[in-house]
């Protein structure tokens, strides 16, 4: 056995196979040369990404996690392809290199991105900024997803990134599905939400778009010193689907408290004296963009994500208890589905 096989072969979650990769990457994206420098980013729950410092400059590789996956969970091909294709619009994304499908080489499949050199920001209430530029960095969000929902996907050749049919019915079954595969202990507060929503979907209206399905704060990469967005992150859960999905489950995190998880809220918060718009004004100004008057069935769509997001959030605990989870905080968020389940039915029964 020669050395490389043995590093190779110790290769864990937190790690690559530095020799092998390096010879792969050499052979498959231009220009590419070593030696290779590979750092893990933290954070993150569902994909781990790696900072690639070579001598020919800085890439970033995202992998699926090792071991059995949830089925279509971790979709990293796809998130190489819908990059790929909007690369040229106005939706902000980076430039993908390379998609490996051979699960031999490193354990797992993974695509190579170039690596943008930018701001991410974690807290929603922006304490790092004044006040016109925490308002200027939320009207960029907005403009950013209401650009992406404007997407023709037959122009970009996604027209077969998602199934027909009524967009919330299939995802409901989708992650109801998802959840059951991942329940560890019965949550009674999810069980009655589950319920709500099977007898509340409402009728197909026809829109499809391109949707991010994880739209989020940081989930952006912005401009080093401009409050302009550069890289929009993580598209593992694109589909095609119904716009109004990604809006809802922005503003569903907005009115979330500051600490649940590793996503911040502003439950609580003025937004007005921060310079933040309002969940009515940010949802009023898509609106504009999209030329729409208004979102019927609003209360559902932010049920739905909250029900949406206890599912993801359930099985990163399972994968953690499985011993395939991407952060070591992942056993943790088991305790965030019940929150989220009461969440969600305390819209139900003030705003529905």
């Amino acid at each position: 056995m020669t050395e490389e096989m043995i590093s190779d072969k110790q290769a864990s979650v937190e790690q690559l196979p530095m020799g092998r990769l390096e010879k792969y990457l050499a052979a498959h994206i231009e220009g590419f040369r070593g030696p290779l420098k590979v750092d893990k980013f933290s954070g993150g729950q569902s994909n781990p990404t790696f900072k690639l410092q070579a001598a020919s400059g800085t890439y970033v590789l995202r992998r699926q996690p090792p071991g059995k996956l949830l089925k279509s969970a971790h979709a990293v091909d796809r998130e190489f392809r819908v990059m790929r294709a909007l690369a040229d619009t106005d939706v902000p994304v980076p430039r993908v290199l390379h998609l490996c499908e051979d699960r031999d080489l490193i354990g797992s499949m993974f695509y190579v991105m170039e690596y943008c050199d930018g701001r991410i920001f974690w807290d929603a209430a922006l304490p790092e900024l004044d006040n016109s530029q925490r308002g200027a960095l939320y009207e960029e969000m907005n403009r950013v997803l209401a650009a992406l929902h404007s997407i023709d996907p037959k122009a970009v050749g996604l027209t077969d990134y998602g199934k027909p049919g009524n967009y919330f019915e299939r995802q409901f079954e989708r992650w109801r599905g998802q959840y059951r595969a991942s329940e560890l202990n019965p949550i009674a507060a999810m069980d009655k939400l589950i319920d709500w929503l099977a007898d509340a979907l409402p009728e197909d209206d026809g829109r499809v778009a391109l949707v991010h399905g994880d739209y989020r704060l940081d989930n952006i990469m912005f401009h080093p010193q401009e409050s302009r967005a550069i890289a929009l992150l993580d598209w593992e859960l694109s589909t095609l689907g119904h716009p109004f999905a990604d809006l809802a489950y922005q503003c569903m995190q907005l009115r979330m408290p500051a600490g649940a998880g590793n996503i911040s809220g502003l439950m609580g918060v003025d937004r007005g004296a921060l310079g933040i718009p309002s969940e009515r004004e940010y949802v009023a100004r898509y609106c504009e963009r999209m030329g729409i008057e208004r979102i019927d069935h609003w209360p559902f769509h932010l049920a739905f994500s909250f029900f949406r997001l206890g599912a993801i959030v359930q099985g990163v605990a399972k994968r953690a208890q499985d011993g395939n989870a991407s952060s070591k905080s992942a056993a943790k968020l088991g305790a965030f589905v019940e929150p989220l389940a009461l969440m969600a039915l305390d819209v139900i029964e003030k705003e529905y």
